[in-house]
This record gives C-alpha cells, sequence and structure tokens, in this order.
C-alpha cells in the first residue's frame, strides 16, 4: 500500500517538498488557504520561482501524485510548512501552526505521523501536543516522560535547504529528525526515507527546534562581524572586501561577506525565537541582530551623503530581493531600503529588479519606478547596488562617471 501524505502550506518549502514526495512514489494532497495557489497547482504550473520545480510539479500532477486542496484529507502522515514570523517585539507568533493543526485534527487516524517542519521556537512541538490533547481526547498521545508511543507519532524535522538549489538539497542534505519520542522520531524518519539521501539523525523535539535557531544564529553573528567590520573599514578608509579576502588566506579564518543588511524568512527571523526563549542569556546573537538590522539606515544615510549636492538626483537601486537570483523579497534588506529612500522624498528611484515583472504594490503607491538595468544605470546619477545578482556583474562599465555604492562587494575589487 502507498504512503499518502497531506503537505500543509505550499509555499516556498511545502510545495517543493509535496513534489519531491510525490516524484518518489508517494500520493500527496498538498494543503493552502489560498485559492489562487491552489487553481495554479492543479493545473500542474507553480506560483513561486525555483530551479527544476516547475518541471516536477507539472509531471506529478499530471500523472495524479499531486493534487491540491483547501482542506486537510485522511492520509499517513501530515508534514506541516507553514510560516512563522514574529509579532511586535520580536515575539514569535505560531498561530499559522496552531491553525494548521486544527485543520488536520478531526482527520487523524491511529497510526498517523504529524512532522512541523515550520521554523519555530523551543517547546512548539509539545504546545502541539498539548492542542491535540485538546482536540482530540479520543487518542492516546506519545509522552515523552513516560515513553508512551500513543495513537499517533509527532515529531519535528526543519527544512535546511537554500532558496535556488532547494530541489538538490531537500534530497541531498542531512535531517534532523526530534521525536516527542524515540519512536515518533523512527515513525518520521520513514517518511523521509523515501526521498532523502544525507542522514536522518535522531534526536528529541526540543533540541531539533533549537538546532534549525542555531544554524540561522551562527550564519546571523559572522554576517554581523563582516557587517561591523565594513563599518570600521569605511571610517578607515579601508577596502573591506580586500581585507576579508586577505583576511580568509588564513588556514582558520573563513570571514563571510557583508551587506545592506540581512533578509529572508530564516536568518533575520530565527534568532529572535532563541532570544525570546533566554532574553539574558542570548546576548551575543541579540547584538549580532541588532547589527544587522541597523545596516539598511546606515546605507541610507550613505545614498543622502552621496546626493547631497546635487540637484533633483536620481538613483538607480539594483536589486530588490534578500539573496541573488532568486524572486523572494521576504524581509529583504534591499525592500527596506528603497522604501526608506522613497521616504525622504528628495530624489527619483529607478528600481531594477530581473527576477520580478513588477513591483509590490506599496512600492507603486510611493511612485518607485521599474527599469531595466541599463536603462536605470543610464538615467542614475547614484548607483546603489543591493543584491549580488548574476546578471549584475557585467554592469560596472555603465557606471563609469556615476557614483557608485556597491553594498555587495562585486564591483568593488
Amino acid at each position: 500500500m502507498s504512503l499518502t501524505v497531506n503537505m500543509i502550506g505550499l509555499g516556498y518549502i511545502g510545495l517543493p517538498t509535496a513534489a519531491i514526495l510525490a516524484s518518489h512514489g508517494i500520493k500527496v494532497i498538498g494543503v493552502d488557504r489560498n485559492q489562487d495557489v491552489v487553481n495554479i497547482i492543479n493545473q500542474g504550473e507553480i506560483h513561486i520561482v525555483e530551479p527544476g520545480l516547475e518541471e516536477i510539479v507539472k509531471l506529478v500532477v499530471s500523472e495524479g501524485e499531486l493534487r491540491a486542496t483547501f482542506q486537510p484529507e485522511p492520509a499517513d502522515a501530515f508534514l506541516i510548512a507553514v510560516p512563522t514570523p514574529f509579532k511586535q517585539n520580536h515575539e514569535p507568533d505560531i498561530s499559522y501552526i496552531e491553525a494548521a493543526i486544527q485543520s488536520i485534527a478531526p482527520v487523524l487516524q491511529q497510526g498517523n505521523c504529524i512532522i512541523l517542519e515550520s521554523t519555530s521556537p523551543v517547546g512548539t512541538t509539545e504546545k502541539i501536543l498539548e492542542q491535540l490533547a485538546q482536540l482530540r481526547p479520543d487518542l492516546k498521545l506519545p509522552d515523552g516522560d513516560s515513553m508512551q508511543v500513543g495513537d499517533i507519532s509527532l515529531a519535528y524535522c526543519p527544512e535546511r535547504v537554500l532558496p535556488g538549489n532547494i530541489i538538490h538539497e531537500l534530497i541531498e542534505n542531512d535531517r534532523v529528525i526530534g521525536g516527542i519520542t524515540p519512536h515518533c522520531s523512527e515513525q518520521a524518519a520513514k517518511v523521509y526515507k523515501h526521498f532523502v539521501r544525507g542522514a536522518l539523525l535522531l534526536t528529541n523535539a526540543r533540541t531539533a527546534e533549537l538546532c534549525k535557531l542555531t544554524e540561522n544564529a551562527y550564519r546571523d553573528v559572522n554576517i554581523a562581524f563582516a557587517n561591523e567590520l565594513s563599518l570600521i573599514c569605511d571610517q578607515l578608509n579601508i577596502n573591506v572586501w580586500e581585507l576579508i579576502r586577505l583576511s580568509n588566506h588564513h588556514p582558520r579564518v573563513n570571514i563571510l561577506q557583508p551587506g545592506p543588511g540581512v533578509g529572508g524568512h530564516c536568518i533575520a527571523v530565527d534568532p529572535w525565537f532563541i532570544v525570546h526563549s533566554s532574553p539574558e542569556q542570548a546576548r551575543l546573537i541579540r547584538q549580532a541582530r541588532h547589527i544587522n538590522d541597523s545596516k539598511p539606515a546606515y546605507v541610507v544615510s550613505q545614498v543622502l551623503t552621496a546626493i547631497q549636492n546635487i540637484a533633483n538626483p536620481s538613483i538607480a537601486c539594483l536589486g530588490l530581493t534578500f539573496k541573488p537570483d532568486i524572486d523572494d523579497l521576504r524581509e529583504s534588506p534591499a525592500m527596506q531600503i528603497v522604501e526608506m529612500l522613497a521616504k525622504q522624498g528628495t530624489s527619483k528611484l529607478l528600481v531594477t529588479e530581473p527576477h520580478i515583472e513588477t513591483l509590490p504594490q506599496h512600492l507603486l503607491d510611493i511612485n518607485v519606478e521599474i527599469l531595466p538595468a541599463t536603462e536605470a544605470i543610464a538615467q542614475a546619477d547614484v548607483v546603489l547596488l543591493l543584491v549580488n545578482h548574476t546578471a549584475f556583474e557585467g554592469y560596472v562599465e555603465l557606471t563609469k562617471n556615476k557614483i557608485v555604492i556597491d553594498t555587495r562587494g562585486i564591483w568593488s575589487l
């Protein structure tokens, strides 16, 4: 008998995961509250940009291995990949997870396995257990203290993929699987064994939750070090890109690259979950967040200094996404910088972003204009490189006689 899986959430992680599961002989029911998303997927098309994904979705939908709907249906396993943003004061918001559990509770059956993939604060998987106890008192739930097996299994298995390379990494990367009990971990591992070639590393739920947060906090701290170096180098009139390149020739030094800030739904968000859980202990992690969050304002100050003696200045802002060669605008420092410059009202903003067709409405509302890169650069007094898209690498010759602020270093060496 073939395995049937409900994939709750069909976004940047859920849809690729659903497609890969379906391509490995698993019947997948994709669940999303967005009617447009459901309709697009059922037509064999995709609503996000990810290399290799469209071909897989088209195939598995045509073969009947993947279909999308609005409500969960009975299945063997339920994978949850919904957003986990934060509220004011960086308090984690797990309401989407709670809503997902609310939706699957009525169709749960003995022997089912629930796997949470959404990046979550430590203790979230245990909170799901408490929620299920209220929603389904008829089910015997697993117990980590007594090692009671229970009627269902519950585990946490965070995604750890790189946008732009998700299809490859879903299959090849190691996965950390933390169950409420060891039996829960083993049951969840059986799902991933269908498609994961990397190692399946079993632990408990709390450790797996903190593992995901730790991975992203580690990168955030290291990026903060690079961003702080960039501020120091600006003050001392030193090329930070050359400095880092030379320093990294030391056999035990590997400094990351500075930028205009940190974006995306992971690195810019997850460290705050640790700070929220352990506010007195997470001092370095908190300071790294403050350093990286302050970088967009620093970039804006550089631009304002550059245009202070130019009448009616025009600024070409190259890139809006949070990282190169993708279409993802979530938590993008480039977007934040454009918005901050627009609010200044002192210059004409020409934005170029090769991976999206139209600007978000809130940018159109503040009179930001989107143009091809060559046109934007030609019209600009200041060229502000915000994202190191591959397409921008060859444009340095077009910037002669322009004021250039290169926040990514691709033209600076």
